[in-house]
């Protein structure tokens, strides 16, 4: 559902400040995607052991890649799974950016992103109306509860894909341990969503770039931004889509009221706040299934979040938004 590799560290060296001996990188592999940690440790204290659990936790968790999961457990109608404190706190924000954004975010569409051959399962081949239809009978995150440490589904069918917030909590995941074990300093970006606080080895605040939704490979930059101790997460639909044979367009962020992958006018989300990197992670998505217009409104009634918008305008013209809190 989520297109991830979409900001960029931009490392820009502006303070006489230096603390680079401090600085430790650790680059990797997690939950599909591509991660790098970067923080200021004066003791050379090494986390990448710490990390790699935090990985393997959160795969044994929510997955929907790994059979033996806990979730794949549960979409394949196991009943007996008792949900950890991570698969709890992932359901819990999915809930409440759910209500928030009127079932924009819906993890519930699971078993549409499969259907449209976005997801782990096999797709169904040529899917119209008729079947998306049948397919919304499983589509809601009201036919979903946490009664009693155990997910129950109204109907069996129901698949639960938490992949539009998953890689947010596992930056979330990483960043607390940090904060437990006294790092004021870092910077931890997985799949793109990012999360920071303090300063980076030259003194100066953590700088993170936003890429333009260029459609020909290319890549160059819209704006960069600072961040103050905040969570940056950014959805588009420019690299990740599908072309069926008639030249039709289906991208992967996927309408849960209607069931098809049509791309709307917003190109690119991008949204800070104080909060969790797994919150942004979610309100991103939402945007995209919302559009420019409903995403404008939206941010106009949530003050605690910051928002950059790349959109295409009535005259086909692409445009850019930013929120009157958002600092550059």
């Amino acid at each position: 559902m989520k297109n991830c590799l979409l900001t960029l560290f931009l490392l820009i060296f502006l303070s006489c400040g230096n603390h680079e001996s401090d600085l430790k990188i650790i680059t990797g592999n997690a939950i599909g995607t591509t991660f790098t940690v970067r923080y200021l440790d004066a003791g050379g204290n090494n986390y990448e052991t710490k990390i790699d659990s935090l990985i393997a936790v959160i795969n044994k968790s929510a997955s929907t890649y790994i059979p033996t999961s806990d979730l794949s457990k549960i979409n394949k109608g196991d009943t007996t799974v008792l949900v950890d404190a991570n698969l709890k706190e992932v359901f819990t924000k999915s809930e409440k950016i759910f209500k928030e954004t009127e079932g924009a975010f819906d993890p519930t569409i699971g078993i549409l992103v499969n259907a449209w051959g976005f997801g782990p399962e096999k797709p169904i081949e040529n899917l119209d109306s008729l079947k998306v239809t049948a397919l919304l009978k499983y589509v809601g995150y009201e036919k979903v509860q946490l009664e009693n440490g155990k997910i129950k589904k109204l109907y069996p069918e129901i698949y639960l894909d938490f992949n539009a917030i998953a890689k947010g909590y596992l930056v979330d995941m990483v960043s607390r341990m940090f904060e437990k074990n006294g790092v004021a300093n870092y910077m931890v970006e997985i799949g793109g969503e990012i999360r920071a606080r303090g300063q980076n080895e030259k003194g100066t605040l953590w700088k993170i770039a936003i890429e333009n939704p260029n459609t020909d490979g290319s890549r160059s930059f819209a704006t960069v931004i600072e961040l103050r101790d905040e969570s940056i997460a950014t959805s588009g639909n420019y690299r990740k889509f599908k072309i069926k044979e008639d030249g039709t367009k289906y991208v992967h962020t996927i309408n849960p009221k209607t069931g098809y992958a049509k791309e709307s006018n917003l190109l690119s989300a991008s949204v800070i706040s104080k909060s969790d990197c797994a919150d942004v992670d979610g309100y991103a998505t939402a945007f995209l299934e919302m559009g420019f217009y409903k995403s404008k409104d939206f941010l106009k009634n949530h003050p605690e979040l910051k928002a950059f918008l790349i959109f295409i305008n009535e005259k086909g013209e692409m445009q850019t938004y930013k929120t009157d809190n958002f600092e550059n």
